[in-house]
Formats: C-alpha cells, sequence, structure tokens
C-alpha cells in the first residue's frame, strides 16, 4: 500500500466511525420503538440533511473498501499493483452506484 493510499484509508475511516454511530444508534432507535418501514420512510422522505448524511457514508464506505480490496488482492491472489486496483476500484464503483441508488430511493418522493 502506497502512503497515500495507507493515508485515504486512515482518513475514510475517521470519518466512516462517527457516521457508523450515528447509523447504528438510529437503528436501534427505530427497532426499539418499533417503528415500521412507511415510519421512517415518512421522516426520511424529501429529507436533504439525511440525503447528504448517508451519500457522504457511501462514499466514505466506497472508498475505504475499495483501497482495502486492493490490498487483500494483491497480498492473498498476489495480482499486479494495476490488476488488483482495476478490480476493486470496479467494486468498489458498483459498490457506490448500488449505494447512492438506495438513498436516492429512500429519499426521493
Amino acid at each position: 500500500m502506497t502512503g497515500r493510499a495507507y493515508a485515504l484509508q486512515r482518513l475514510s475511516a475517521l470519518v466512516l466511525i462517527p457516521l457508523a454511530l450515528i447509523h447504528l444508534g438510529l437503528t436501534l432507535y427505530a427497532f426499539h420503538d418499533g417503528l415500521t418501514a412507511a415510519e421512517i420512510l415518512s421522516r426520511t422522505r424529501g429529507s436533504m440533511f439525511w440525503g447528504l448524511f448517508y451519500s457522504l457514508f457511501i462514499l466514505a464506505i466506497g472508498l475505504h473498501g475499495t483501497i482495502g480490496l486492493q490490498t487483500i488482492l494483491r497480498e492473498s491472489l498476489k495480482l499486479s499493483r494495476k490488476a488488483a486496483g482495476m478490480a476493486a476500484g470496479i467494486a468498489g464503483l458498483l459498490l457506490i452506484i448500488a449505494g447512492l441508488y438506495a438513498v436516492a430511493a429512500v429519499l426521493l418522493p
């Protein structure tokens, strides 16, 4: 892992920690209060705040996961830096697209 990739992965982890804790807290709150999917959607539909929150969460997950996957592919499968980077990049891009699609589906009216 290059110094730049190392720094980016650590930075994405710093972004992910509070976002993941908030997400888990909200999930526990919704579960504990017995909120239905319809009630959750009624609270999130059209919310710019939640759209930005979860979009940032998805982007941080995508970046962090892509860098980690590239490292795993290089170390475990002995792929070249270029091949591992391309495979991890495609996987990360698909993850980000799917995540942002899910955010849009939940937030857009």
